[in-house]
């Protein structure tokens, strides 16, 4: 909750942004932007409205610097993914990331990046856009990232980096999606070696 600094003289209550920022994230990651109202979000911060609006302007804009917070945090196994020495290695990293993070115990199953595009009225049109933005450039550097792995002769030259990168898009969205369905973590792993068994190699 907000907590008083100094006596009841009238000045703004203050409070930790971040611990704040941190509560609106959980709340948009379960229940999408659209199905967050303004009420769980400040009941979640322990703040009023006009702190929130104050501190982090509108709705839209809490949103996008929660999903800052989002990459920064529970997705930034993407970018330690990105970095493994081989192909099969990043697709196996992004695969294996997420499914520990949408299945997670201690928060919401699934990804923020899927739940918070349930949004489907004319006040979720931007948030839709930012998100998509979001994905597109999610699925740009695994494709930049296949297409060193070609060059560097790690995958065979006939291998189209775009499609590999949109395989493994794709798989990561649906792991979301099948971990907010109630799929458990074990399965879901299996699900995320069984789709790199037969990754393209070069020849011996």
């Amino acid at each position: 909750m907000e907590t008083t600094r100094g006596r009841a003289t009238g000045r703004p209550r203050g409070f930790d942004a971040d611990e704040a920022l941190d509560r609106a994230l959980l709340v948009f990651w379960e229940q999408g932007y659209e199905g967050a109202s303004l009420a769980n979000l400040t009941d979640a911060m322990g703040i009023s409205t006009a702190s929130m609006y104050a501190t982090f302007g509108n709705k839209e804009q809490l949103f996008r610097r929660a999903l800052r917070r989002y990459e920064e945090g529970p997705s930034a196994y993407v970018v330690a993914a990105l970095a493994e020495p081989t192909a099969l290695g990043v697709a196996t990293a992004l695969l294996t990331g997420a499914v520990e993070t949408t299945t997670c115990p201690d928060r919401p199953r699934g990804c923020l990046g899927v739940q918070g595009a349930l949004a489907t009225g004319e006040a979720g049109r931007e948030i839709r856009a930012l998100l998509v933005g979001w994905r597109d450039d999610g699925h740009a550097k695994i494709r930049e990232r296949f297409e060193r792995a070609v060059a560097e002769g790690d995958l065979p030259p006939d291998a189209d980096p775009g499609l590999l990168a949109r395989y493994v898009h794709t798989l990561q969205a649906g792991i979301a999606v099948q971990a907010a369905g109630g799929v458990g973590r074990e399965e879901l792993r299996e699900l995320a070696a069984l789709a790199v068994r037969n990754w393209p190699v070069p020849a011996a």
